[in-house]
This record gives C-alpha cells, sequence and structure tokens, in this order.
C-alpha cells in the first residue's frame, strides 16, 4: 500500500513537470489565434529562462493589431533586460496614431530607460509641465516671480540620447529670467506677460531635448521685492563702514602720534633736569679751579632774580582786567 502510494505521488509529480515543460494550452492557443509557435520552442524557451507565456501573448496581440514582430526578436529583447508588453503596445499604438515606429527603435527607447509606451501617449496627447516659481529682476530694479506651464509632446527621433523634462525647464526658466530682465519696467512685464513667453518660444528651448516644445504660458507673476533698493541701501553701509574704518585708523594714527610726542617731550625734560643738574656741580668745579670769583656769583645771582622778578610782574599784567581810561 505505501509503495502505491509513493508510485502514484511520482507519476503525478512527472505529469506536471512534463505540462509544465511542454505547454499544451498554451501551444494551442497561439495556434488557435494564428501564432505559429512549435511545442520544442517553447520547451526551449524554459530552458533559455524565458517566460513562454508573456512571449506567446506578446506575438497575438501583436498579431490581432497587424503587427509583424517574430520570436526571436520578443526573446532577444527580453534576455537583453528589455520590456517586452510595453514595447508591443507601444508599436500598436504607434501604429493607430500614423506614427513612424519600428520594433528596432522602440527596442532601443526602451533599453535606454525611457518609457516607451508613455513617449507614444504623450506623441498623441502633450503633456504641461509646470515651472517652479522663477524669480527675476527688471530693469527698474522690482523683482518679479513668474510661474509658467509648459506644453510639450515627445520627439520620437531625439528620445534616444535626448534631455529630460529637467533640461526643458531649466531652459525656460533661463528664458523668463532673460525676458523680464530685458524690459524697461516692471510694469511692462505685468501689462504684457504674453511677451516673456513670445520672447522664450524664439530661442529653441527644445533643442537637443526629447521633446518638442508647443506652448508656454506664463500662469501668475508676482511682484517681489525692491532689488535695486536693497542693494542701495547695501552699498551705502559698505560705504558708510569704510569711512567708519578709515576715520578709525587716522583717530588711531592721532593717537600713537601723540604717544610718541609726549614720550619725546618726557625724553627731553629728563635730559633738561639732567643738563640742570650739572649747573651746579660746574659751578663748584668753577670755584675749585678760580674760573670764577664770587662777584661773578654774586652777577649770576642778581640775574636770575631780575629774571624772576620780570617773570612776575608780566604774569601779574596778565592777570588783571583791562580798566577803561577817563
Amino acid at each position: 500500500m505505501p509503495e502505491t502510494i509513493i508510485t502514484i505521488v511520482i507519476v503525478l509529480a512527472l505529469v506536471i513537470l512534463f505540462f509544465w515543460m511542454v505547454p499544451l494550452r498554451l501551444w494551442f492557443n497561439a495556434l488557435l489565434n494564428g501564432v505559429h509557435v512549435s511545442l520544442v520552442q517553447l520547451i526551449l524557451m524554459r530552458w533559455r529562462r524565458v517566460p513562454p507565456d508573456m512571449i506567446v501573448s506578446s506575438m497575438i496581440t501583436a498579431s490581432k493589431a497587424g503587427i509583424d514582430i517574430n520570436r526571436d526578436q520578443l526573446e532577444a529583447h527580453y534576455l537583453a533586460g528589455g520590456h517586452v508588453k510595453p514595447v508591443v503596445s507601444a508599436l500598436i499604438a504607434a501604429d493607430k496614431a500614423n506614427i513612424s515606429l519600428d520594433f528596432k527603435s522602440a527596442t532601443a527607447i526602451d533599453l535606454a530607460g525611457r518609457n516607451v509606451l508613455e513617449a507614444i501617449q504623450t506623441s498623441v496627447n502633450p503633456k504641461v509641465i509646470n515651472t517652479p516659481p522663477v524669480a527675476a529682476v527688471a530693469k527698474d530694479g522690482i523683482q518679479l516671480i513668474a510661474k509658467a506651464r509648459v506644453t510639450v509632446r515627445t520627439n520620437i527621433r531625439q528620445l534616444v540620447g535626448g534631455a529630460g523634462e529637467e533640461t526643458i525647464i531649466a531652459r525656460v526658466g533661463e528664458g523668463i529670467v532673460s525676458a523680464i530682465g530685458s524690459a524697461d519696467t516692471h510694469k511692462m512685464v505685468l501689462e504684457n506677460p504674453d511677451s516673456i513667453s513670445k520672447l522664450v518660444l524664439t530661442k529653441g528651448l527644445d533643442s537637443g531635448t526629447a521633446f518638442e516644445i508647443l506652448s508656454i504660458d506664463i500662469a501668475d507673476v508676482d511682484v517681489g521685492k525692491n532689488i535695486g533698493a536693497m542693494l542701495q541701501m547695501d552699498q551705502a553701509n559698505a560705504d558708510k563702514n569704510i569711512a567708519q574704518a578709515k576715520a578709525e585708523e587716522r583717530r588711531a594714527m592721532a593717537v600713537a602720534q601723540e604717544q610718541e610726542m609726549k614720550a619725546k617731550a618726557q625724553e627731553a625734560r629728563a635730559q633738561v633736569i639732567l643738563a640742570e643738574a650739572e649747573v651746579p656741580r660746574a659751578l663748584a668745579d668753577a670755584f675749585r679751579n678760580g674760573n670764577l670769583g664770587v662777584m661773578d656769583y654774586y652777577k649770576l645771582e642778581n640775574i636770575k632774580a631780575d629774571t624772576s622778578m620780570r617773570d612776575g610782574i608780566s604774569k601779574m599784567g596778565q592777570n588783571t582786567p583791562n580798566t577803561p581810561k577817563k
């Protein structure tokens, strides 16, 4: 009894393995839909680690839409890391929209990391890209903040290797800054915001990108800061700080010169005091050597006393107020 159960389990496992390795249902479904795929190829797909269901369903979809795609092409694209079903859907959408797109171009777009189906849909139905707020300053110094809506559609020919949405947004922002900066006054921009879009469109901003710009619409323009006045105030403050720094430098130099003069004056006074201290010694030496007599000394003292008296009289005359003459 246990041997019978084991045999039944082994037989069931072999049957399941056989139907997994030989997908008869999938082969019969392909045959009914007019797609010819041999059982051997379906088995080999398993060994090549290619999902037969996806390949066969994609071939059936393409065949019903009138697109001629063979099995080897789909397998090669899958093994290269591509997305088979989106590529087939894109080929069908392009054919219905009368857009020129072959299998080689579609697979190249897919392997480049682009969503080929979304690209075809964007070619048929253009999409709108909203730019972030762009700040620019007119010639009168007033800042304007503008927002734009860019309508684009996919350029299939430049989809591989072409720049993306970020480049479009950056170029449009640059064009807005240039257009506002060339305006004489901010009022001109507020009165005619369409002048910005017209000027930006003439610059050919979609060159080298994966999109074609259809229109640029200025959605909103707001008045910002008075940049010109702020710059003038900053310049005035900078000039004031420079003048204060120069004045402080001159004051410091004057203080240094004053200190130097005081030091020199003190040095001169010290030298005078030293010289005066030598006078008594010189007098003593003169007396000792007989170069100065007593009468000479008295005359010198009389001259000093007379000089002191004259100094006192002159100081008294300066301090006495002038009396009016009668």
